[in-house]
Formats: structure tokens, C-alpha cells, sequence
């Protein structure tokens, strides 16, 4: 396996199998239960049935054992979801605007791209804004929504271990043409990138729209 663009792809990813090993391993044990307990408790012709006593045994165990996996899939869930909302220290920030269909990007230079261009091994904040509806802003691969809200300003963190393209797309209906809202994240290296900022900007891709 190759290595995990971000942080946030492992510790969700590891969360998300978690949950659903306990639930699959949940799944198969009361499966396997019902099955025993329909062939060896079936009632045959004749059978005068037994009154069951409570164990208390038993009842620790199955209010115990629930309350322990709920507390872990919520304590391993809860770190994930601080990795991912803990604001990092001197991060380099980038301007971000939605609008039907499209995401921009605004650098500290005043250079705009409608592709996200960011250093690898950098911690990033995307500082965004709505000029109409409300839209989200999604990066499959980093495993990161935040919600871009009109009137207000939302940010988002994230720092790439490894170079490469990756999708990003609009996840909130915002209209018409919301399916064709995806960009691009490039992640490249520091020399690279510092390129490519001193380069000149070139005019924003036309937004595309049915009208």
C-alpha cells in the first residue's frame, strides 16, 4: 500500500474499520446465536416449556461489554475528529471562494487559480466564502468536508505528506450544475510551488452554466 496522503486518510480510514469490524463481529455472533438457539431450544410436540430465571452474570456482561465498544468507537472517533478540527500553528493560508459552479483560490501574493496549488509537508488553511448559496468543500482522498456557508467565513486544515493530484468537488446541492463543480488539489513540492506562485496568474476558467 502506498502512503496515505494525509494524516486524516489514516486515522479516519483506521476508525471507519473499526466500526465496522465490531459491527461485523456483532453481526455474525447474534447471526450464529439465533440459529443455535432456534434448533436447540425448538419446541417439539409434547414439550412442556421451562420459566427462565434471570442470570445476573450474563446481564453485567451484555450491558458491560455494549458500553465498552461504544465508549472506544466514540473515544477513537472523537480524536480523529480533533486531529482534523486542531488549528495548526503559522499555517499558510489560502482564500477560497464558491460560487455557482466554482471554486477560486486566492494566495497571499494576490495570484488567483481555479486550481488549489499547496507545498507538501505544509500545514494549510483554507479560509472560505460563499458569493451566493452554501456549498461544501471536499477532498475524497484527505478524507475532509467543511461547509462553505454564504455570509459566513469557514476554514479548513490539512497537510499533505505526498505530492500528487487529487480531486476535490463540491458536496452541498447548490444548483443546476452542482455535479460539474470539482477542481483539482496539487500538491507539489516547496521549489516547485514557489514556482509557480511567482509565475503570472492566468485568467479563471469560465464558468460553465446551461443558460
Amino acid at each position: 500500500m502506498g502512503i496515505a496522503p494525509t494524516t486524516h486518510t489514516e486515522s479516519v480510514d483506521f476508525v471507519m474499520l473499526y466500526i465496522v469490524a465490531i459491527s461485523v463481529v456483532l453481526l455474525l455472533g447474534i447471526t450464529a446465536t439465533m440459529v443455535y438457539f432456534v434448533f436447540k431450544y425448538n419446541r417439539k410436540k409434547g414439550h412442556a416449556p421451562v420459566d427462565i430465571h434471570g442470570n445476573i452474570l450474563l446481564e453485567v456482561v451484555w450491558i458491560v461489554i455494549p458500553t465498552l465498544l461504544v465508549l472506544s468507537m466514540f473515544y477513537f472517533g472523537y480524536t480523529s475528529f480533533r486531529e482534523i478540527r486542531d488549528i495548526p500553528v503559522n499555517p499558510y493560508t489560502v482564500k477560497v471562494t464558491a460560487r455557482m459552479w466554482q471554486f477560486s483560490f486566492e494566495y497571499k501574493n494576490g495570484k488567483k487559480a481555479d486550481t488549489l496549488y499547496v507545498p507538501v509537508n505544509t500545514s494549510i488553511d483554507l479560509e472560505m466564502q460563499s458569493m451566493d448559496v452554501n456549498h461544501a468543500f471536499y477532498i475524497p482522498a484527505f478524507r475532509i468536508k467543511e461547509d462553505i456557508l454564504f455570509g459566513q467565513t469557514t476554514h479548513l486544515y490539512f497537510s499533505s505528506k505526498q505530492v500528487g493530484d487529487y480531486d476535490v468537488a463540491c458536496a452541498e446541492y447548490c444548483g443546476l450544475n452542482h455535479s460539474a463543480m470539482y477542481t483539482k488539489v496539487k500538491v507539489l513540492y516547496e521549489n516547485e510551488f514557489n514556482k509557480w506562485l511567482e509565475r503570472p496568474s492566468v485568467p479563471l476558467t469560465k464558468i460553465q452554466t446551461n443558460n
